[in-house]
């Protein structure tokens, strides 16, 4: 099982170069951020039978299940570190009478005190004028530690993210980066 968990964090982890590399960052960029002082943390579930959906444009939209492909979820913490450049798609799973599913999961979270903001480089004129959001060169998301994100998040995890990022605006305080 240790062996399965560190493949699994090395795909984790060079999922994340690819997503640097695709957005412009250094390599390893997303793997600090991250990093809080105990590194990333991260779980283990997988499907062979139909029942993962997104929600996309107000309808749910069926997943379906792929030989030897993985799925890969962006979560809200990607979408705050990238400014908006990807976004984390609200999912379920369903049973299903066609058979039994098994899932095998893995989350690649940010350590409990990582502090989540915009990648400096992703806050800029090209690429708020490519998304057509915001002001030139602002943010558009909230700097915030992860653990308090996690405290709001499982309180309102089955609701819209948007009300989520908004409250960590509003309970924002100075955060001590040195």
């Amino acid at each position: 099982m240790k062996e399965f968990a560190s493949e699994i964090e090395r795909l984790a982890e060079k999922v994340l170069d690819l997503l640097c590399e695709n957005l412009g960052l250094e390599q390893g960029y997303l793997k600090r951020a991250f990093a809080g002082s105990r590194g990333p943390t991260f779980g283990t579930k997988d499907d062979q039978v139909s029942g993962l959906q997104l929600l996309k444009d107000g309808a749910w939209v069926d997943v379906p299940p792929m030989r030897h492909a993985i799925v890969v979820n962006i979560g809200d913490q990607l979408e705050v570190i990238t400014n908006g450049r990807y976004k984390s798609v609200m999912h379920r799973v369903l049973t299903r009478p066609d058979g039994n599913r098994m899932s095998i999961a893995s989350f690649y979270n940010p350590g409990a005190d990582a502090i989540i903001f915009p990648a400096p480089a992703l806050v800029g004129a090209a690429d708020a004028a490519e998304r057509n959001e915001g002001e030139e060169g602002t943010a558009v998301y909230p700097r915030f530690v992860f653990e308090d994100y996690m405290n709001l998040y499982v309180r309102h995890k089955f609701e819209a993210k948007e009300p989520r990022f908004k409250a960590m605006k509003a309970d924002a305080a100075p955060i001590a980066t040195a």
